[in-house]
């Protein structure tokens, strides 16, 4: 059962399910040029996010995949492009270049697991969702860069 602890912008979940459903929900506030950082270790539940988010964003349910081996998938919405980039594999920042993240940026929703490989590449205005284990469940945290996203998070 998903369960908003007393600070706004934390939120646990029990379920996979509950975890898809909130990033269906969050996928109404977030639009063309809009940059997310997925945070969290291995299996604490970034994918299934970002699952919620694009299949509400694109109708594409049963395809989305984590994409650490293609590094970036790229999903049509009806207004924009998605994309879904996971930076595990890379090394340093310099090899982000070669995916066109940046001029993503501009364009596309860009949903970004391990951003940490950005390096300062990273842009300052985004929205960090950082997850967590929490006993069987997960905890979800969000943390808005810059004060649109905090105007727009407050919905929630």
């Amino acid at each position: 059962m998903l369960q908003q602890s007393k600070n706004s912008d934390d939120f646990t979940f029990d379920t996979a399910e509950e975890m898809q459903q909130f990033g269906s929900k969050l996928a109404k506030l977030l639009s063309a040029g809009d940059v997310v950082f997925l945070i969290g270790d291995l299996g604490s539940g970034k994918t299934t996010f970002a699952k919620g988010i694009i299949s509400e964003l694109c109708g594409s349910e049963n395809q989305v995949t984590s994409p650490t081996f293609n590094l970036v998938h790229v999903w049509d919405a009806e207004k924009f492009e998605v994309w879904h980039a996971d930076l595990y594999r890379l090394d340093n920042p310099a090899q982000v270049i070669g995916l066109g993240l940046e001029d993503a940026f501009d364009h596309a929703l860009c949903l970004i697991e391990w951003p940490d490989r950005m390096g300062e590449m990273a842009p300052d205005l985004r929205l960090d969702i950082c997850f967590s284990h929490h006993g069987q469940g997960r905890k979800v945290v969000l943390r808005a860069m810059g004060k649109e996203w905090e105007q727009r998070i407050n919905v929630l």
